[in-house]
């Protein structure tokens, strides 16, 4: 089987994967995207089972102070990029207003690809 451009594109939208992991999986797959999307997340754990021992001296602490009762957060990371994302400073608000209503929130694909695949 052919395997588009666009095949690749919509598997790395849905998963975050990057390019060339999703065509190496749909190729493998021989096109079947929940395959290929199985394939991708083993391939996801292997890895992360591979960083398990690296050291985590990036993120950020976020706060929230409401009604005279606080909240503090620790987010590790390796890199000062993932620190830095844009989605991540903007989780900071709903993760505020969830704490704040106690509903769940989770973190945005962007951050990590693999949680909520």
């Amino acid at each position: 089987m052919k395997i588009t451009a666009a095949d690749v594109k919509n598997l790395r939208e849905k998963t975050g994967a990057g390019m060339m992991d999703c065509k190496k999986a749909l190729v493998e797959a021989n096109g079947d995207f929940a395959k290929a999307e199985k394939l991708l997340k083993e391939l996801g754990l292997l890895a992360v089972r591979k960083r398990s021992g690296r050291a985590t001296n990036e993120g950020r602490i976020f706060s929230l102070i409401q009604k005279g009762k606080g909240a503090l957060l620790e987010l590790s990371c390796e890199t000062d990029f993932v620190a830095r994302n844009s989605d991540l400073m903007t989780w900071d608000k709903s993760w505020s207003k969830s704490s704040s209503t106690k509903t769940s929130v989770s973190l945005p694909k962007s951050c990590n690809p693999w949680l909520g695949t």
